[in-house]
């Protein structure tokens, strides 16, 4: 669909032995993504009597007994500092002391020697250190990063999911062109910006309308992050890139608060300079939009800074000792600055901006008895943006006051009610269920006043100069678009985990069920309900668009288009999901992970008729781990699976449900005080609509395939992790992925006529849509109304019917290297290095060149003539990326640290008209086509320059205050590199006439700035 755009790892070292028997007797734990528990298992000297307890910091306990070979295991535990203590007959004779489990993971503590009563007491003081643990763990065979609170107090970073997701191999920042910079994202293994899950305490806060990122932690209150890139569990499902799971902190039995404050100050801040037009060597018969804008400034970036500062506070402790405990955090985010819009936007301004990012997260934890654990967590999260303009003048580059209108103010408020309840039903089987609510309100509208009188004004610069003075005419309207007030979703979800150890064997099955509504979301024109653009053609005797019967013209070149736009609509999406998984114990050294799982997807539009519905989808995942010698000194493991990737709530608009976008296109002989064009004289055939968008009713049946499937994705891992001496630790691994079927709309359905005509049917008999979604290159069948309401008729369409001459391909492969120094209490590093592919035609859900999050709504696949050339590298693309980070305590008072990211540019696109054709945009799309100076454009021939990001930060805590009070300077982009991240993919405005930003950088990386901390903990 065209797109409206821009109009608008904790270790445990047991002994060698211990490891091997271990793992002999099946003391395998329970690895999941999105898991909010860990396990702790291990070999005992065998004897009559001995069990074995592990005690939690707030007071929980399981006793457990240890078997006739001296194996025990305890799962699902919370996450915490454990005591393990060894008992006979009752009587502790061995402990293990300030055991830290990994979230998902397994601790091996294990007790190599017998031990009686009378040594106990010397025994429980022993230590086991995190230092001193193997950070290979054999029970593992996805690929995954986990950063807990500890590595995050050290390293520079931004204070979000999505920057500690970064430290991940191969993940990738999303395009900020997607919602134009008001969504935080990440792209895992080339898959598309949307294609991720967001859990928090095990429940999914991903953003349920478009799924463009999801709701974390308040950074302080992080009390691990996982990140996977692959090779998940059957237990979760519904993303193909990757999943970003955060575990909160809680409290315990010892009373804990503390607080910090965060100043990056406006003195400390660089601005982004300055962006200028190019002037390229254009071929014969081309010309520039403006050639006065030629080399001239773009945009300004003199002055545009900003300060932060954030205020965060925590506390917690017990309510009941051993039995209720509570932990509350809070975090307050603002911050303020200005940024000067480009010579081409209305208004031509200074934006002084204010974001606003509170956060509140509150956690209750209620050990009902050694058998059963409630949890309930509560999260409230608020992004807040809006601001005013003041005037700027680029001919001059003075500024002036006040304009009397207002930025977009944005506000997304999310929250969400958690609780989730474990039963350890006996000491095999655990039972575990999470019952969830969430609440999002989704705000953007303009306060100036007066706004619904005033239409905007896109493109003011191309007035024609004779009928403005030469000053554009605008009016106090700066916004495109709007949105309902009661715009947003509501979700629940219920799932539930039985648990059990049988043998070598740990079997576990459940469901996973979620439902998402989504109320008005949408958008809508804003002002009296359209907008004007300008336009101006270097070659005025060349018709704008003959397919759409818009002529040339004439005259100068000038000519303007009137523009409707609405989507507000209703709409809701159930998920369901059914798995089983058998985790294998085959022999002391091989470990086998096999599961299936069963997902449903079924999406309903505004009158709540269902408009795709997927139902067995069958996902099978087989991983394996060998430990090659048995003392987890060498890992070799990999994964097969299969993703499948759910239809967020999105989709409906402008595809399940009604909507209008319309276009007039005139010449006109003045222009008023407020913008709009008079003497208006028609170019054409009246209003248009590339996608046949009337606001017409849509028919829930024929607007998705019948027999359409859900997007869906393969994947291959091998690799390996090896130990180096006792410090060290070293990989590799390699990743295939792909897409093998991939979900979009098509909107040139004349052909759906045309195989009637063909077939013998009649086209004028059924009521054919303006937009069908389907599987682009497979075969789909289409079920269409009769226009005499006698029933439906049937139209088989494959990939020839349509002219498409290949099927979505998206391909990505990559070898992954590291080498790592766990921290060791003095210091700690890694280096990863990544070379990868990322080549097809299809992005995914989105396309981020042009910044379009119409989900599997884009304007690829719309017809076949836009999709001729388009196989190249995708917009993911990163063919090489270093990453490094480290801390090292320089004494016991100074730490310094920092962190590393060098990466190839992404992939440059240049979208053109069919430019020597006899008619050069015959679908009315525009400058949507790879065609490129006359010449196919393929993606990716040609890319964005390299990036860098260095990070330093110091940390000082004066003994003084026994380490409880620190000071810590960060500083961001130490180099001030001030690359592209993305670049403009546009490049004519009509036919022939380049744009004059074309090639400019869209989005640079931020500049030099420095962060200030104060912080107290006690």
């Amino acid at each position: 669909m065209e797109f409206l755009r821009n109009e608008r790892r904790t270790f445990v070292r047991p002994s060698v032995l211990a490891v091997a028997l271990a793992l002999g007797m099946g003391a395998t734990c329970t690895v999941f993504a999105q898991a909010t528990s860990g396990s702790i298992f291990g070999q005992v000297p065998a004897a009559a009597g001995e069990s074995v307890t592990v005690t939690s910091d707030s007071g929980f306990t399981r006793d457990v007994p240890v078997d006739a070979d001296g194996r025990y295991r305890v799962g699902n535990l919370p996450l915490g500092n454990y005591t393990v203590s060894l008992k006979r007959d009752g009587a502790v004779v061995d402990s293990r002391k300030d055991i830290q489990i990994k979230v998902g993971g397994s601790t091996d503590v294990s007790f190599a020697s017998a031990a009686t009563a009378a040594n106990a007491q010397a025994l429980e003081s022993v230590t086991v250190s995190a230092n001193s643990l193997p950070p290979i763990d054999t029970s593992t065979v996805d690929s995954r990063t986990v950063v807990n609170a500890q590595t995050l107090a050290r390293l520079p970073l931004g204070r979000n999911a999505e920057a500690i997701a970064l430290l991940a191999p191969g993940a990738v920042a999303g395009q900020s062109t997607l919602g134009n910079g008001r969504f935080r994202t990440v792209s895992f293994g080339g898959s598309g910006a949307s294609e991720n899950a967001y859990y928090v305490n095990g429940y999914n806060t991903t953003d349920p309308y478009k799924a463009l990122g999801g709701v974390g932690l308040p950074y302080g209150a992080i009390d691990q992050q996982e990140v996977y890139t692959g090779g998940y569990s059957a237990k979760y499902g519904r993303s193909d890139g990757g999943v970003i799971s955060q575990v909160g902190k809680r409290g315990t039995n010892e009373w804990h608060f503390g607080a910090q404050i965060l100043w990056e100050p406006k003195f400390a801040a660089s601005n982004p300079g300055n962006v200028y037009y190019g002037n390229r060597q254009l071929p014969a018969g081309y010309g520039y939009q403006d050639t006065s804008k030629v080399g001239a400034l773009y945009r300004n970036g003199e002055d545009n800074t900003k300060w932060t500062q954030t205020y965060s506070a925590y506390v917690g402790g017990p309510l009941i000792k051993d039995k209720l405990f509570f932990f509350v955090a809070a975090e307050a985010e603002k911050s303020e600055g200005t940024s000067t819009s480009n010579a081409e936007a209305n208004p031509v301004a200074n934006n002084h901006y204010t974001y606003n990012l509170p956060k509140i997260y509150a956690k209750i934890d209620w050990n009902i008895n050694d058998s059963n654990i409630l949890e309930l967590t509560g999260i409230h999260s608020t992004d807040e943006q809006r601001g005013y303009y003041t005037g700027y003048d680029y001919d001059t580059r003075a500024k002036s006051g006040r304009t009397g209108a207002d930025a977009d103010t944005s506000k997304i408020t999310s929250k969400y009610a958690i609780a989730k309840y474990t039963s350890y039903i006996t000491d095999d089987i655990t039972l575990s269920a999470t019952y969830a609510k969430g609440w999002t309100d989704d705000y953007l509208h303009n306060p100036t006043p007066n706004i619904d009188q005033q239409p905007y004004i896109f493109n003011p610069a191309l007035q024609n100069p004779a009928l403005n003075g030469g000053n554009p005419i605008t009016n106090l309207n700066s916004s495109q678009t709007s949105q309902d007030p009661s715009a947003g979703s509501r979700t629940h979800g219920l799932r539930l985990d039985l648990e059990w150890q049988l043998g070598d064997h740990h079997l576990a099955g459940g469901i996973d069920n979620m439902h998402y509504k989504g109320i008005d979301e949408g958008t809508s024109t804003s002002g009296p309900g359209y907008y004007w653009r300008y336009f101006h053609t270097a070659n005025p005797g060349v018709p704008i668009s003959p397919g759409q019967g818009i002529g040339a013209p004439g005259g100068d070149g000038y000519y303007v288009r009137r523009v409707i736009f609405s989507s507000v609509t209703n709409m809701s999406l159930d998920q369901r999901a059914q798995y089983l998984e058998d985790r294998w114990q085959v022999n002391d050294k091989l470990l086998l992970s096999i599961g299936l799982r069963n997902d449903g997807f079924k999406n309903f539009n505004d009158s709540n008729k269902p408009y795709v519905n997927n139902q067995a989808q069958w996902a099978p995942r087989l991983g394996a781990s060998w430990d090659v010698f048995g003392d987890s000194s060498l890992k070799i493991y990999g994964n097969l699976g299969r993703y499948y990737l759910a239809l967020p709530n999105n989709v409906a608009v402008r595809g399940a449900s009604s909507s209008t976008y319309t276009y007039e296109y005139f010449n006109y002989t003045g222009i008023d005080q407020n913008g709009r064009p008079t003497g208006l004289t028609p170019l054409g055939n009246g209003i248009v609509s590339p996608d046949g968008e009337f606001g017409q009713p849509i028919d829930a049946q024929s607007v998705a395939a019948r027999d359409l499937k859900s997007q869906y994705q393969d994947e291959a891992i091998l690799g390996f992790d090896k130990t180096l001496g006792s410090d060290w630790v070293t990989g590799a691994k390699v990743t295939v992925r792909k897409l093998r079927t991939a979900i979009d709309d098509v909107c040139d359905t004349g052909k759906i006529a045309d195989k009637m005509t063909r077939e013998g049917l009649d086209p004028d008999s059924v009521t054919i849509p303006g937009c069908v979604i389907f599987n682009p290159g497979d075969t789909n069948t289409f079920s269409l109304a009769n226009v005499d309401g006698s029933g439906r008729t049937e139209v088989k369409m494959n990939q020839e019917d349509w002219g498409f001459s290949q099927k979505a391909k998206r391909s990505y492969y990559a070898l992954d290297l590291y080498l790592e120094h766990p921290f060791d209490g003095k210091w700690q590093g890694r280096v990863d290095y990544t070379f990868s592919r990322s080549y097809g035609n299809t992005e995914g859900q989105t396309k981020s060149d042009i910044g379009q999050t119409d989900i599997s709504k884009t304007q690829d696949w719309d017809s076949a003539e836009l999709m001729q050339y388009a196989n190249g590298l995708l917009a993911n693309d990163r063919t090489h990326q270093i990453k490094a980070y480290g801390a090292y305590q320089l004494t016991d008072e100074w730490l310094v640290s920092g962190n590393l990211r060098l990466a190839s540019g992404a992939p440059k696109s240049c979208l053109g008209f069919l430019d020597g054709e006899a008619d050069p945009d015959p679908i009315g799309y525009g400058s949507s086509y790879h065609n490129c100076n006359g010449q196919p454009s393929h993606p990716g021939d040609k890319r964005n320059p390299w990036y860098r990001q260095l990070d330093l930060a110091v940390t000082y805590r004066p003994s003084y205050f026994e380490g409880k009070l620190a000071f810590g300077l960060s500083v961001f982009n130490v180099t001030n590199e001030r690359k592209p991240l993305i670049s403009y993919a546009t490049y004519e405005a009509s036919p022939q006439t380049v744009l004059n930003n074309y090639g400019l950088g869209q989005y640079f990386q931020n500049p030099r700035y420095a962060r200030l901390t104060a912080t107290y903990d006690f």
